[in-house]
């Protein structure tokens, strides 16, 4: 945290940083992103839509373990790499239902996993990826209570992948390649049960509603933070507040801490203070909730549209965490 701009600017009273304005840090008023806003893809059909129901192929050769009663499966005794088309079908089918399946000791490599992706549609690049293909994620070790005090973007906040966009991901898949023994845990949140926990009154509330959704709070952390320049310029997108999903026909909350900043149609104080609330909403999820222990070769394949997931931050040794994930575009979220 010690790159950050705030660090260099600090109170003669307090001995602590100030807290400055994005665009007073030089970092972050002098980038010029060198490549244009996206536009709006048709991505191709969903894989899922292909599947058996049964998924009696995929269970032919891998054990399914339902890890809590709403969300979280492992699949036991099957590499990902042995998978033939139609069980990579059922597979999305299932990852659709139950927000995210994970899988242990996996034999994948970058390029076999990029190829496997491949399967699934068109492959994403996050705004601060530079290879095209997967982006490495690492994890944080440092005090995200604090940090968030000098940075606007909550970088241990619940989220959906890159949900600002105008085609957000459906399909992720994070292969992990070095990990600590303890620490940096990833627990996912359904957002089918987040809509259903709701009061009727509140469910009709956000199914009124657009969220507000943005990349400039995790643009500027970029710059400021990671020493990189995003890709793109920042992008401000509505999205429904509430979605039907397209392969379950369930209804899914779609409101996250990391990206959205409020709700379209309310004036500022009423926005302010239904966010208060859907950000409780998701962090009292207990019963919503998977938690992952990772290990070296374990997998994790979700639904953006279904689930928001979290780094848990911890006391582990800075680059001790690793993994390889990569990311498809999803449909227009209407």
């Amino acid at each position: 945290m010690a790159s950050l701009e705030a660090y260099k600017h600090t109170s003669p009273d307090s001995g602590q940083p100030i807290i400055i304005h994005p665009n007073f840090n030089p970092k972050i008023r002098n980038w010029n992103p060198p490549d244009p806003l996206r536009e709006e893809v048709e991505p191709p059909k969903d894989r899922a839509h292909f599947a058996d129901p049964s998924k009696k192929a995929l269970f032919s050769v891998a054990k399914a373990v339902d890890l809590t009663e709403g969300i979280g499966t492992l699949l036991e005794g099957v590499q990902l790499s042995q998978l033939n088309e139609t069980q990579l079908d059922e597979l999305a089918l299932l990852v659709s239902e139950r927000g995210v399946v994970f899988f242990r000791d996996q034999d994948l490599t970058t390029e076999s996993q990029v190829k496997l992706f491949e399967h699934y549609g068109i492959l994403d690049k996050h705004p601060a990826q530079k290879e095209v293909r997967h982006v490495t994620i690492k994890g944080s070790s440092s005090d995200w209570r604090r940090d968030s005090v000098y940075t606007p973007w909550p970088q241990a906040g619940w989220h959906a992948d890159t949900s600002f966009e105008i085609n957000p991901p459906s399909y992720s898949m994070l292969r992990m390649e070095e990990h600590p023994p303890t620490g940096g845990d990833t627990a996912w949140v359904s957002q089918y049960g987040l809509f259903d926990a709701l009061s009727p009154t509140y469910q009709k509330l956000f199914e009124e509603l657009h969220a507000v959704h943005t990349s400039r709070l995790q643009y500027d952390t970029i710059l400021d933070l990671w020493g990189v320049g995003p890709n793109r310029p920042p992008i401000d997108t509505h999205h429904p507040a509430v979605r039907t999903h397209p392969v379950t026909g369930l209804k899914a909350w779609n409101v996250n801490e990391g990206f959205v900043t409020g709700f379209a149609e309310l004036k500022k104080a009423e926005s302010d203070r239904l966010l208060d609330f859907a950000n409780f909403h998701i962090h009292s999820a207990d019963d919503q909730l998977v938690r992952w222990k990772w290990a070296v070769g374990s997998v994790a394949m979700w639904d953006n549209r279904s689930v928001l997931h979290r780094v848990i931050p911890g006391k582990y040794e800075a680059g001790s965490r690793r993994g390889v994930r990569t990311t498809v575009f999803g449909e227009k979220r209407m």
